[in-house]
């Protein structure tokens, strides 16, 4: 049997097998119109299309419109699906050029306007919502919790100001979690342009946060990167001057 690209043993191979069998099963019942069909695809994709969308737009009236969008066009388009990707690729895949197209006309027309959603402190109380609970320990303190909750909500905020596409890479490999292989699909680029740019976008993150670090850093026990460097070459010095070398007579 030839192995198919990203698994490695006949058990992985059998469940992947089993895996496009049922996404089959299902493709096939949305495109007969099932509204149980298209009940489970929205219970399945809503909540982290929207969170991906909102992540790109930036507002969260914008986000919820881009997001039903999003799912008018998968059930408009179901019938041109024919399964050269997966599913959630192809469902992903509409969600960025809509965010996208979105985003582009947010500029054109609105940037300049008041706006009349909720303030930048909901905006950012609602930056959390999509992200992992995994990323905090659940037996942690409420005082971590708060810190925790500032450092990422700062974290979301600052990577708005991450250029594209860095900023969609980074999103998708840092935040939706994906392969690179699923982002290198999403996107329709080369495995090496998704790890370029998650590494520039990443990189441009980092300096963006420099200063926050710098400022909060003590009290969250944090270290902008210069000062990390820097104590890593001063401990690496402190244990070469301090080397002893025993003489066996």
């Amino acid at each position: 049997m030839r192995a198919m690209a990203g698994v490695t043993t006949l058990g992985e191979v059998a469940g992947a097998l089993a895996g496009r069998a049922q996404e089959s099963a299902i493709v096939a019942e949305l495109k007969a119109g099932s509204e149980e069909a298209y009940a489970w695809l929205i219970g399945e994709f809503h909540q982290p299309i929207y969170s991906l969308v909102y992540r790109i737009v930036s507002d969260p009236s914008d986000a919820a419109d881009t997001t039903q969008e999003v799912f008018l066009k998968v059930f408009r388009g179901m019938k041109h699906f024919h399964g050269g990707s997966s599913l959630k690729t192809w469902i992903y895949r509409i969600a960025l050029h809509e965010a996208s197209n979105r985003r582009r006309w947010w500029f054109r027309h609105k940037a300049h306007e008041t706006s009349i959603e909720p303030s930048q402190v909901d905006s950012e109380e609602n930056a959390l919502l999509g992200l992992k609970d995994t990323l905090a320990d659940q037996g942690e303190s409420p005082f971590e919790s708060v810190v925790h909750e500032e450092v990422r909500a700062r974290v979301e905020l600052e990577l708005r100001n991450v250029p594209e596409p860095f900023r969609t890479t980074v999103i998708l490999r840092d935040l939706e979690e994906m392969s690179y292989e699923e982002i290198a699909e999403i996107t329709e680029v080369t495995l090496g342009t998704v790890k370029s740019r998650l590494t520039r976008g990443r990189e441009a993150l980092r300096q963006l946060l420099v200063e926050y670090v710098r400022e909060v850093g003590p009290q969250l026990g944090l270290e902008a990167p210069e000062e990390r460097e820097s104590k890593v070459k001063a401990h690496s010095r402190a244990a070469r001057d301090g080397r002893k070398i025993e003489v066996t007579p």
